[in-house]
């Protein structure tokens, strides 16, 4: 296969600057697949897709008739980052994290920001993952949020955004980890050809980040994996980062508070846990302080934690910032806390709780994506330009009926990625979400998950949606 026929369509491409140019961060991939012989890129294809059924890189879809997994889907042209590029993302994503962190600290004590009138003091109170039991919480070192994976697009001219950040349970990163090595062992001989920045370092890095958590005086400290079980969509990277770690894996069931700690049922009997990196929602980690009848919690946990007698991951209360409202909020928190410019810019966002910003959505619903504020996986989502007259209708029904849960930004016209569809290149939208550990230092993870719409035409890049993935290549300085 050659791209001598792949069309650019007046798109941001990431691999080619022309019709015939590559990029030059990509112009070695061009060549090595120029140089493959007939059918060979496709036999590839096939053997690493192969290779990831095998390993068992799978997700759940909720609502899915046809099985509780699928098999992630992958395609063997990845993208290519520079390290110019990487290096400006990765500054404006540690301002982020910085400032998102003062945030929820502030909103769990002073609430200064609502009192200097920076935010309206309704949006928090009315936000979903605002936990009024987490108020006067104090996280060690006073980071509430220790894993984020912000999701960036780049427009029709190239330029970034930040279009939503995950700072409750993101997923994604082990689809990172194994299409590593899925590729390399794909192409070989391009790994030792191109400087490529290394990504298996992520457990060890998500390990000490964990182990910084720890409360003092602990010589042997326990950290744990809390997974809701085989039923959620992520159990695959659940399990896979505990065993990439050595930690356990452990459901609520597992768990019970006695003499006052964390304890972990083994066959030795019960053993102190001291960290948990935590996949479960807040509202069901612990029945006697929020949803009464959770079964995947804990119950007492609360309690402990609240006496610093064991860390979590991410700290409870910080699904606040992932409110899809207070993301727009974002910029400002950045000038308010570190008295800085935001490196990385928001998408627009239009909030339906303003009355005039509501009229402007209502009345261009046909050209905008309007999405639910604490929905995630591409639910809860209407894409103006996809939609019929009768989505249309719905959404505007729903919006009309609980504008505080809706926001809506312009169509933006996502960078492509070349894709092999159906045997041949085609030019694919994608996003780009980095996986960012805040420890004793904040922490970038080169690259991140690459994730790719693979119907053609599409704007919808979730795997719950019928995305897929690709290998995100960051070069070396």
């Amino acid at each position: 296969m050659r791209f001598d026929n792949y069309e650019l369509d007046n798109f941001y491409d990431e691999l080619f600057q022309s019709a015939d140019q590559p990029r030059p961060a990509g112009a070695a991939l061009v060549d090595r697949i120029h140089q493959l012989g007939p059918g060979e890129l496709l036999q590839r294809q096939q053997a690493a897709q192969q290779a990831l059924f095998k390993l068992g890189a799978t997700f759940g879809v909720y609502g899915d008739n046809q099985g509780s997994d699928r098999i992630f889907p992958f395609d063997v042209i990845p993208r290519i980052i520079s390290a110019q590029e990487w290096r400006h993302l990765e500054t404006g994503l540690k301002q982020r994290i910085h400032a998102l962190n003062l945030f929820i600290d502030d909103i769990y004590h002073d609430q200064k920001i609502i009192k200097d009138g920076k935010i309206p003091a309704e949006l928090i109170l009315s936000a979903t993952g605002f936990q009024k039991p987490c108020m006067g919480l104090n996280p060690p070192e006073g980071v509430w949020c220790h894993i984020t994976g912000s999701d960036l697009v780049r427009d029709r001219n190239g330029q970034w955004y930040v279009l939503e950040d995950n700072l409750r349970c993101p997923s994604g990163v082990s689809y990172v980890l194994e299409n590593r090595r899925v590729m390399k062992s794909t192409f070989p001989q391009v790994f030792e050809e191109i400087p490529i920045q290394p990504v298996d370092g992520y457990p060890s890095q998500l390990l000490n980040t964990l182990l910084h958590l720890v409360p003092e005086n602990i010589a042997h400290p326990t950290v744990v994996v809390l997974t809701p079980g085989i039923y959620n969509s992520a159990y695959f990277e659940h399990s896979y980062l505990a065993q990439q770690m050595g930690v356990e894996l452990v459901e609520g069931r597992d768990l019970v508070v006695a003499d006052g700690h964390l304890q972990m049922r083994t066959t030795q009997g019960l053993q102190r846990v001291d960290v948990i990196y935590r996949r479960i929602d807040d509202t069901f980690i612990d029945p006697l302080e929020f949803q009464a009848d959770s079964l995947l919690g804990v119950p007492g946990l609360m309690q402990v934690y609240r006496e610093g007698r064991v860390a979590i991951a991410n700290a409870l209360g910080t699904g606040i910032a992932d409110d899809k409202v207070i993301y727009a909020f974002v910029p400002n928190m950045i000038r308010y806390y570190l008295g800085e410019d935001p490196i990385l810019a928001n998408v627009p966002t239009y909030l339906c709780w303003e009355p005039k910003q509501l009229d402007h959505v209502l009345g261009n619903l046909d050209q905008l994506v309007v999405k639910s504020a604490d929905e995630s996986g591409g639910y809860g989502m209407l894409v103006g330009t996809q939609s019929t007259q009768a989505e249309r209708e719905e959404f505007a029904q729903k919006i009309k009926a609980n504008p505080r849960k809706y926001i809506a930004q312009p169509t933006l016209c996502l960078s492509r990625v070349p894709t092999i569809l159906e045997q041949e290149f085609v030019g694919c939208h994608v996003d780009l979400r980095p996986y960012i550990l805040y420890g004793q230092d904040i922490y970038v993870h080169p690259g991140g998950l690459t994730r790719v719409a693979l119907k053609k035409g599409s704007l919808v890049v979730n795997s719950s949606q019928g995305g897929g993935s690709k290998d995100t290549w960051v070069l070396c300085e």
